[in-house]
């Protein structure tokens, strides 16, 4: 197996909306005074305070840039005397939010001089301000080389003289090498050349040759003809590494050993103080090269200023995790735009390129290159979301010939027109048409009316903006023949809004029984999200009367209707015909109105995130119209209050079970405290009169509870089993779960039963368990209890037979006459069990497949439980597409027997039924791209494409089943679930 990932936690900019923030801290470094010469010479340097004092008045401001401009204004320290050094310590805010920031933004940041005669002088200093002259500046980026913000301390070289810039070739970077710091030179002499003035206060009419810019008593260091400082101090490179293992230790990133930390301490202080020494050493009469005037007079009072080097201290600030620069993502251009100039446009003469004048700080000469003489192109991402005019008026002008026509109703295509007819109509629903298709699709529309399954590409080819066009698609959908349900549910999908197509789908569903009609009802529950259904104030007030908090009371007021606000409810609602359809057919059926009330009662208290408030009002106003439309029907009343008491009843449980996951206590006093609550005669659970139809089943009607027959389970949440009676004497057990969203499991078990009822149809029967699951709210759900065992417990308990499972269908159904021992209806039970799941569970990419959610029932039902993972994915590493354990085949006889070869048949016949039936699973999950369901919410757009992926609907029927047979024996021959499975069984053996 391979290492395990290190997880690594991040930020991202987008989210940290927080203005952005510096603290400017403090100013190192010195230099020597002016010679008096120069000061004879040019009188104006003593009005510049820094000219006269090592600690003379400074400010500083700080300015965001990005792309060679400014973002913000600039923001200014406030005043501070200094006395024996320049330290401000202040925390400057910036009117940015990081989460405005582009990845190349920086902080300019200047420390200002004061110069009385700045302002007044005729000309001025290069880059004066009022009273101020730049005395240095420094430009730091935000993010680094791997878009990760800076954080912590720094040290910024300080370019002197120098306002600091923000273009992108900036000329006061903080962090210069070598080769920027010679860059940065030259462009700041161009600018000084360029601008023409005197720096620091000299005025416009001294000579060229004096301005101080020019003049060498204002040398950089880089500048001073010895190269790097750290060539004449040895000590500077190992204190500026020092410096940064400081950071790091500042920190955390390098643990702390005091005694260690003390020494190297003081031998950085001994390191820094030569290097200070080295500095006054460099800056003592003679290091120069001698006055200006007569190059003699080598006196302390009369040299020049030597080299000066002076470094800004600043901090920024600190998150707990790294945050990594994050930008807008935009959509990919059309593969049409992407598309290269043609060859036989290469050799056209274009006109040459405009003159482009650059900005300051862009550097133009990779620009030229990349024109060459051909037009530039720029991606606009608003280009591919329009309609292209020219195709729009082609098919308005090709419609037009077939909108009115009498020939169009005669028309009928030839043999090579039916072939493209027939590719387009087995395009799964997926496929989006071209407009070619679409155009063909309707020139033959009166044709294909014969044709149920061109439903849906004929409703996808109408253009529904165009108001005559839509009008004669709906007078055409009138003259077609009955359509499939599969092709209903579909044009109720989130991609068909217009009211006629979706009123069109609803009358089919109304041709549906009330059985057929219960297996889609979980998804059409969900299509109300995608329906006309409008919101008023009074509408609001009912909703907030339909449903509020969990508790026996918050179920009365949704159940209590007020004739006002009903009628307000009602009136939502008829804009909707699905929701008419659905309110009326629930409202005269026990079992469809038990499972509508439910589902809509889970949305009504879903409060997630993922859960829109516009969704949640929806489903608030259609519960209530239910509750309203009950009250009108005879028997109405009678079904209120039989959903009032299942709310009651489901209350109770839930307080039951949440005592018992809050206490800690061993599991035999759990079982026993659930014992004493169900025998309370206030709980009114040992007998419930008259006879209450189970939320789960109401085909169930239970009067009373088993109290001998509770458990608690050992795991986290600890969900408890009650058994029940019903009124025939059966026992019916049902675990209750507390504190877990049971909606997937819901989905994929109504999947199971679905799929079950179509391989039946097929006279295809596997002896599958689609075993009942009801989530009552998004915390807590019911769950079907079936008599089974786990493979790993089987495994435990028979550790001393070749096959565990093979010997408890022994134990259970012995026959020794019969092959293996056991009697043949088990063993055919066990195998087509085996078959139906393994196909529905690559289907659906059901993952986290382990030796404990494998269960098999004493008549030799196989069955899975515990969906927490589906659409393929899996918290395990190299998970196989199918379950297939060894145990399983070894219980069928072995690779080699005929059992085996019989599973791989009933496989091979369920996958190809299954395909048949694609479009309608498929549009079933196309339903539930909204839903509040962990897997879908993943990745909701590939949420069918991910199942169609399993159907392989590009294979033929021969090739499909090749491509199956070699997934089964990759399953069966992988390595890797065998080692998991034994892992994943001493983890169990070793839970408490």
């Amino acid at each position: 197996m391979p290492p395990p990932i290190d997880t690594f936690s991040f930020a991202g900019s987008a989210a940290l909306n927080l203005p952005v923030s510096i603290r400017i801290v403090s100013l190192e470094g010195e230099e020597t005074p002016f010679l008096d010469s120069t000061l004879i010479k040019h009188p104006e340097i003593r009005y510049v305070g820094s000219n006269t004092s090592q600690h003379s008045d400074l400010y500083a401001t700080a300015q965001v840039w990005a792309g060679s401009k400014p973002l913000t204004v600039p923001v200014q320290t406030s005043y501070r005397a200094f006395k024996t050094e320049r330290k401000w310590n202040e925390w400057l805010t910036l009117p940015i939010r990081y989460s405005s920031l582009p990845g190349n933004a920086c902080v300019a940041i200047t420390v200002w001089d004061i110069s009385l005669t700045a302002a007044g002088s005729t000309g001025k200093a290069v880059g004066a301000k009022g009273h101020a002259v730049p005395f240095g500046g420094t430009t730091i980026p935000l993010f680094d080389k791997d878009n990760q913000l800076y954080k912590g301390r720094y040290k910024c070289s300080m370019h002197r003289l120098a306002e600091a810039d923000g273009y992108e070739n900036s000329t006061t970077p903080a962090f210069p090498d070598k080769e920027q710091a010679e860059r940065a030179r030259r462009l700041r002499s161009n600018k000084a050349k360029h601008n023409g003035g005197a720096a620091a206060g000299l005025s416009d009419d001294e000579d060229d040759n004096d301005t101080l810019h020019e003049d060498p008593l204002y040398k950089d260091e880089e500048d001073d003809g010895n190269g790097d400082v750290s060539a004449r101090d040895p000590d500077a490179a190992e204190i500026e590494r020092m410096d940064r293992l400081f950071k790091k230790h500042e920190m955390g990133e390098i643990p702390t050993v005091e005694w260690l930390d003390q020494m190297v301490f003081r031998g950085f202080e001994k390191r820094v103080m030569r290097s200070a020494a080295l500095t006054l050493k460099a800056a003592t009469p003679g290091y120069g090269t001698g006055d200006v005037a007569t190059g003699s007079d080598t006196s302390g009072a009369n040299r020049r200023p030597g080299p000066s080097r002076f470094m800004l201290n600043v901090e920024l600030p600190r998150f707990d995790h790294p945050v990594v620069f994050v930008d807008h993502e935009y959509p990919p251009p059309p593969v049409s735009y992407l598309q290269n100039l043609s060859t036989s446009q290469s050799g056209l003469v274009m006109k040459p390129p405009p003159e482009v004048h650059f900005g300051p700080g862009i550097d133009g000469a990779a620009g030229d290159s990349v024109l060459g003489g051909r037009l530039v192109r720029v991606y606009d991402p608003e280009v591919g979301a329009r309609d292209n005019p020219a195709e729009s008026k082609h098919r308005r002008l090709v419609r037009s010939q077939h909108r009115h026509g009498t020939l169009d109703k005669d028309l009928k295509p030839n043999a090579k027109v039916r072939d493209e007819l027939n590719v387009i109509m087995s395009y799964p629903p997926t496929q989006a048409l071209s407009s070619e298709e679409k155009d063909l699709v309707w020139k033959f529309r009166y044709h294909l009316t014969r044709e149920k399954k061109a439903v849906t590409k004929f409703v996808k080819s109408v253009n529904w903006q165009d108001a005559s066009e839509s009008k004669q698609a709906v007078q055409v959908l009138g003259r077609w023949t009955n359509i499939d349900v599969d092709d209903a549910l579909e044009l109720l999908g989130p991609t068909f809004d217009h009211r006629s197509v979706r009123a069109y789908a609803v009358e089919r569903l109304r041709k549906s029984g009330d059985n057929e009609l219960l297996l889609y009802l979980l998804q059409l529950v969900q299509a109300l999200k995608f329906e006309h259904i409008s919101t008023s104030e009074a509408a609001a007030a009912a909703a907030a009367a339909a449903a509020a908090a969990s508790g026996r009371r918050s179920h009365e007021q949704r159940l209590e209707p007020v004739d006002e606000v009903a009628a307000a409810a009602a009136a939502n609602t008829q804009d909707s015909s699905l929701a008419r359809f659905l309110i009326s057919r629930a409202a005269g059926n026990l079992m469809l109105g038990n499972y509508f009330h439910w589902y809509l009662m889970v949305e009504c208290d879903d409060h997630s995130i993922e859960q829109s408030p516009e969704y949640r009002a929806v489903y608030r106003k259609v519960a209530y119209d239910f509750m309203a439309e009950l009250e009108q029907r005879p028997n109405g009343p009678e079904t209120r209050k039989t959903l009032l008491r299942q709310a009651e009843w489901v209350v109770v449980m839930a307080k039951i079970s949440s005592e018992v996951r809050e206490a800690n206590e061993s599991i035999a006093r759990r079982c026993e405290r659930v014992r004493s609550f169900v025998l309370d005669p206030k709980n009114e659970l040992v007998t419930i009169d008259p006879p209450l139809p189970l939320p789960l089943d109401p085909s169930i009607q239970i009067v009373g509870v088993a109290a001998d027959d509770v458990a608690v389970f050992k795991s986290s949440l600890h969900p408890i089993k009650v058994t029940f009676k019903d009124t025939e004497g059966r026992k019916y057990p049902i675990l209750f779960k507390m504190g877990d969203d049971l909606r997937q499991d819901q989905l994929v078990i109504q999947i199971i039963t679905l799929m079950d009822q179509l391989l039946q149809k097929e006279n295809l029967d596997l002896k599958l368990t689609p075993y009942k699951i009801l989530a009552t709210s998004n915390v807590m759900g019911l769950t079907q209890f079936v008599a089974s065992v786990s493979f790993q417990s089987l495994s435990t308990k028979y550790k001393g037979a070749p096959t565990a499972a093979l010997a408890y269908l022994r134990q259970n159904n012995p026959d020794a006459n019969a092959p293996l021992g056991m009697r043949r209806e088990t063993l055919d039970t066990f195998v087509k069990s085996c078959a139906g799941y393994c196909v529905i569970t690559y289907i659906l990419g059901v993952g986290d497949r382990h030796l404990d959610n494998l269960l098999l029932a004493p008549d030799g039902h196989f069955f899975h439980a515990d969906f927490g993972f589906i659409l393929g994915r899996d918290p395990k590493p190299f998970a196989p597409a199918m379950k297939l354990s060894k145990e399983m085949v070894e219980t069928m006889g072995g690779s080699g027997s005929q059992h085996y070869r019989q599973f791989k048949q009933y496989c091979f016949l369920a996958y190809t039924a299954l395909r048949k039936s694609s479009n309608l699973i498929l549009n079933l999950f196309s339903l539930m791209v909204d839903a509040n369901i962990p897997d879908i919410l993943w990745e909701p757009d590939k949420t069918v494409l991910k199942v169609q992926e399993r159907f392989h609907l590009e294979l033929n029927e021969e090739d499909a089943i090749r491509h199956f047979e070699r997934v089964i024996d990759d399953n069966l021959n992988a390595i890797v679930p065998v080692v998991i499975d034994r892992l994943h069984g001493i983890v169990q053996a070793w839970r408490p």
